[in-house]
């Protein structure tokens, strides 16, 4: 029995942990140590005698590195920025309005889609058009790079295909057929090994990504799969669909573990939180419904309690290390909710539209919020108010993302531009 020898120490920080690359039968390997609790506030030697304990590998003799990773922790922790974001680039992106942009994971490429049919790759330092990814017959719907890596980009199109893209070259790896109406919404998994798409066939489907070829087809949803998403070891799936329910699937085999039924109405979104044991749930009913995976019940309902949504939820999502979650409604609000108590901790009132993309920065310190109202809005997750308004497109703006650090913000808008913000 050959033991696991450590080689180095690796950080992450969003969210907190420690990961180990080790070698184990001449290969190597990586462990992570999660810290998701990990506080401003907390004693440097207790985290660390707690990490000593719980991993054989790290012996007393590497306490002074342990240490040190420890404190680099806190350190990004406390580092709350509270600059404002201010308009770097606009992108004269396309022809006709995007639909969807995304993020790299080092954040200095950026992605957008687009009616035109094309998907286009930017350099989010200098505003340049570095590839624009043609081929497409018809909406360029769904876009992703496969992160952390960033050295693919996928494409989902109304035209049924999906696309496989170097990153780097913009060539044409392979075109996925085999469903039979549009592709609406597709993911990587975190290895890079599988693609997700789910279409308006009512089914979703899985794809190797080294050759191209289907792996499996998820079968069971009635209607519209809008929705999905891998958890952090890749080896489940969610789906959302029009048929009011949500499905856990188990990615080697297909097979679905849970129907998650509960919601009287289309259901917007869904999300896994980092450790994979809660997921979340937006629908048109008003409401969203946190679920514990390992058994598929619901264990509470977001709703009209006097502090609930009062129109369709749009977007779901949790913070980064699963503490929090975020609704985002047509009722022109937001909503903040502490996942143990499901309590709602802020109501986010400002917007004049509907609310359709909401996300946090890695941080965990920041929300932001995308509207009808041509604008997006910084929130404080802390306090609830709102920090900062994003202004100058001239139609909806329906997409928005920050990138890994928490720096850089992209906007997409009807108005067929994209603004990169940084602070």
């Amino acid at each position: 029995m050959s033991h696991p020898k450590l080689k180095k120490f690796l950080l992450r920080y969003y969210p907190p942990g420690i990961i180990l690359e080790y070698e184990q039968h001449g290969q190597l390997m990586q462990k992570s140590i999660d810290l998701l609790n990990l506080t401003p506030d907390d004693d440097v030697e207790v985290v660390v005698n707690q990490v000593l304990r719980q991993e054989p590998m790290i012996g007393e003799s590497r306490r002074e590195t342990l240490q040190k990773l420890v404190f680099k922790l806190l350190d990004k922790l406390q580092t709350q920025d509270h600059q404002d974001f201010t308009l770097f680039k606009v992108l004269r992106a396309h022809i006709l309005p995007l639909t969807n942009c995304a993020f790299n994971k080092s954040g200095d490429r950026f992605i957008t889609g687009s009616y035109d049919r094309t998907c286009k790759v930017w350099n989010t330092f200098t505003g340049d058009e570095v590839h624009t990814l043609e081929g497409h017959k018809n909406v360029v719907y769904a876009i992703a790079f496969n992160n952390p890596f960033g050295d693919k980009i996928v494409t989902g199109s109304f035209d049924k295909t999906c696309k496989l893209w170097d990153a780097h070259t913009g060539q044409l790896y392979y075109t996925l057929r085999g469903h039979a109406t549009e592709i609406v919404c597709l993911s990587f998994n975190p290895q890079s090994t599988i693609i997700a798409t789910g279409s308006m066939d009512n089914t979703a489907k899985l794809w190797d990504v080294e050759r191209g070829t289907e792996l499996c087809t998820l079968l069971g949803h009635t209607a519209e799969i809008v929705s999905l998403c891998f958890n952090t070891t890749g080896d489940q799936i969610i789906t959302g669909s029009f048929d009011h329910d949500s499905k856990i699937w188990d990615v080697r085999s297909g097979r679905c573990i849970h129907t998650l039924s509960g919601h009287r109405g289309e259901v917007s979104s869904t999300q896994f939180n980092y450790a994979g044991s809660l997921c979340v749930s937006g629908s048109i009913d008003r409401t969203c419904r946190l679920w514990d995976v390992g058994s598929g019940r619901c264990m509470s309902v977001r709703q009209g309690d006097g502090q609930g949504h009062t129109d369709e939820v749009l977007d779901v999502c949790f913070d980064a290390t699963g503490k929090r979650f975020v609704s985002a409604s047509a009722d022109s609000t937001a909503r903040i909710y502490n996942t143990m108590t499901g309590q709602c901790l802020h109501a986010l009132v400002g917007h004049e539209g509907e609310i359709s993309k909401v996300s946090f920065n890695p941080q965990g310190s920041k929300v932001i919020t995308a509207s009808s109202d041509k604008t997006c809005r910084l929130w404080d997750t802390e306090t609830g108010d709102c920090l900062q308004m994003l202004e100058g497109h001239t139609d909806e703006i329906f997409s928005c993302a920050f990138n890994y650090e928490g720096d850089f913000i992209i906007t997409g808008s009807k108005d067929n531009t994209c603004r990169i913000w940084r602070c």
